[in-house]
């Protein structure tokens, strides 16, 4: 993994295996399936749930700073843990608990590269038993909503440019308008299909192997640079709700290390219901 740009922040199942017991290292489970947690972890994995636990239960939001707060702590989590994400569907749900994170600031956050499904894979052992730490405590900044995370209007300031840099990391059918939205999520459909315009689509689950692992830095700038993604730009990465997309946030910002990358975590449920923003669709059906 030294080929990355920022090599540090994935880890090995042999090294999770060998910080099991570490005061010092927090592993989080995170999964789309929010009910996998409990059929089996990683032991002494805390499992954070990406709706009930990250998401502000009336507004369209995340939590804030003194909610963070209160997470961290009764997870017995501390400004100086050592916290590694790891989860189901190549990781996905862990990068978008990793942006949420980062969003706060907290420094040491990491990723268990293949996921779930390489721990389990290599036949280590998995728990139903769940954890109970000491509550610690930990003090956040406020909400960092500025530097890696793009609003609406930060979008269409966005397209302004002689040649915006958007990457819509839904599957071709989303992009193209011939799907409105994934029909395993139904309560997350919009009004009309398509993209936004100049947005170039590299679906979020070719950053990875078979194994769930993500791919080498080769092949990533290869997949990325091919469609003009290149680290001198100011890019904007979406999805449906910000999840995949952060996927492909964390390949771009740590394994590629480009400087500038942002997830519009509105993405396509906001971008298709608006009036009056500019939609491209390809699908002729």
């Amino acid at each position: 993994m030294a080929e990355y740009a920022n090599p540090g922040v994935l880890v090995n199942t042999a090294w999770v295996a060998d910080h099991l017991n570490d005061p010092n290292v927090r592993l989080v489970e995170s999964n789309e399936d929010i009910l996998l947690y409990d059929t089996g972890h990683i032991p002494g994995a805390i499992k954070i749930d990406w709706v009930a636990d990250l998401n502000d239960p009336v507004t369209r939001d995340y939590l804030d700073r003194e909610r963070f707060e209160q997470l961290l702590g009764a997870k017995g989590i501390s400004n100086d843990t050592t916290v590694v994400f790891y989860g189901d569907k190549n990781n996905w749900w862990a990068t978008y608990a990793f942006w949420v994170f980062k969003l706060f600031g907290h420094k040491d956050a990491r990723i268990l590269n293949g996921g779930r499904a390489k721990w389990i894979a290599e036949g280590r052992e998995l728990t139903k038993t769940v954890p109970n730490y000491p509550v610690a405590t930990y003090r956040a900044p406020e909400r960092d909503d500025r530097r890696i995370r793009a609003f609406r209007d930060q979008v269409m300031e966005h397209l302004k440019q002689a040649n915006p840099t958007l990457v819509d990391v839904r599957s071709p059918q989303e992009f193209s308008g011939e799907k409105l939205h994934m029909p395993e999520y139904p309560q997350e459909g919009t009004l009309r299909g398509g993209h936004i315009p100049g947005a170039q689509n590299i679906p979020w689950a070719q950053a990875a192997n078979a194994d769930g692992t993500f791919k080498s830095r080769a092949e990533l700038e290869e997949l990325y640079q091919g469609k003009g993604i290149t680290p001198d730009k100011d890019v904007i990465a979406y999805c449906r709700i910000g999840e995949r997309s952060s996927h492909t946030w964390f390949v771009l910002t740590y394994l590629l290390g480009y400087p500038q990358v942002r997830n519009y975590d509105g993405s396509w449920t906001e971008w298709g219901n608006m009036v009056g923003v500019p939609i491209e669709k390809t699908y002729q059906g």
